[in-house]
């Protein structure tokens, strides 16, 4: 079931780093200047069982073709939901939280469905305007579609509810993760964000998106939300859609760029990417914590040391795991 460790989503985006470092660095320098309700599913015991620890490899009908989700059903058929979205590198294969952490170990004894969405390499989530059109992909990203409407009916049939998930993501996944529970706040009760870049309108912050998403795929930035004041930026920025997110349980965690042991394993030079795309999501964080203060929005919002790096959402998930059961009802 499970694949070798990977280092992470620093590595795959190692290139971006180097070729960014002065947008990178301005960001961080100025910054520091400055729908109807769905129907309840049936109350019933999933169709499906995994042995604790392990997860069953399904294949949901999508707009986007059949997409693979990793699921790890309630222990004991309980129909409450956590949704753990991909870092940027995404891979086509498995999620990497079901190898790079020890997520599946965490839930494993309890009352809730943990579903793990495979793919989504470089798409934020998103539902994209129409496909890249610099790498040949002939498949418009719905991401949002697909994590709101496809996979929710799905997981219906196996008596997983509509009405009561949580999400969370790391990196790429961390704003995603907001903002899809801000504009659905039917569906998500709880919602994590793990080193997420949770301010994408802040001024060169779309240049660099604009530079990892070519080196991390050769994707094109416009055919994801067009250029830099549509408004597709604005409704994807959870900083900007704070409002949306009044009354709803949150744990955003950063670090603030300081490595530590758990950065040993990865080696100098992926310490020093991880460490430069922290200093990224800690500014955006700030700026988001600050935004919440301001219109009075309670959320947990840590920045402590640490980096970029998969050991560390490790650790932010395992804080987040009871505000997540309390969220989610589940004893």
């Amino acid at each position: 079931m499970g694949r070798a460790a990977r280092s992470g989503d620093q590595r795959g985006i190692r290139g971006w780093l180097r070729k960014t470092g002065a947008v990178i660095a301005t960001a961080v320098l100025m910054s520091s200047i400055g729908a109807a309700v769905a129907t309840a599913a049936p109350v019933h015991a999933p169709i499906l069982r995994t042995p604790a620890g392990g997860y069953q490899e399904l294949f949901v009908p999508s707009g986007m073709g059949p997409i693979k989700v990793q699921v790890q059903w309630a222990r004991r058929g309980g129909s409450a939901a956590l949704y753990v979205l991909d870092g940027f590198r995404a891979p086509a294969d498995h999620n990497q939280w079901t190898t790079d952490t020890d997520a599946l170990r965490q839930f494993a004894g309890d009352n809730v469905t943990l579903v793990f969405p495979v793919g989504g390499h470089s798409s934020f989530y998103t539902d994209w305007y129409r496909p890249s059109s610099t790498n040949r992909q002939t498949t418009t990203y719905k991401w949002e579609t697909f994590l709101t409407q496809e996979l929710p009916a799905f997981l219906q049939q196996h008596g997983v509810s509509r009405t009561n998930n949580a999400i969370v993501g790391a990196s790429m996944g961390g704003n995603a993760a907001l903002t899809l529970a801000g504009h659905h706040r039917d569906q998500f009760k709880f919602a994590g964000s793990f080193s997420g870049f949770v301010h994408p309108t802040y001024p060169l912050w779309n240049e660099a998106m604009r530079v990892a998403m070519w080196d991390e795929g050769n994707f094109n930035l416009d055919d994801m939300w067009g250029p830099a004041k549509d408004p597709a930026w604005t409704r994807n920025d959870a900083t900007v859609q704070a409002e949306l997110l009044r009354g709803l349980p949150m744990y955003v965690w950063t670090g603030n760029g300081v490595p530590g042991p758990l950065d040993l394993p990865y080696g100098v030079g992926n310490t020093v990417n991880a460490m430069s795309l922290e200093a990224m999501a800690t500014t955006a964080t700030q700026m988001f914590r600050d935004r919440i203060t301001a219109l009075g929005i309670a959320a947990r919002v840590d920045i402590v040391n640490g980096t970029h790096n998969w050991p560390y959402w490790q650790q932010a998930l395992a804080t987040a795991r009871p505000m997540i059961l309390d969220a989610l009802g589940v004893r």
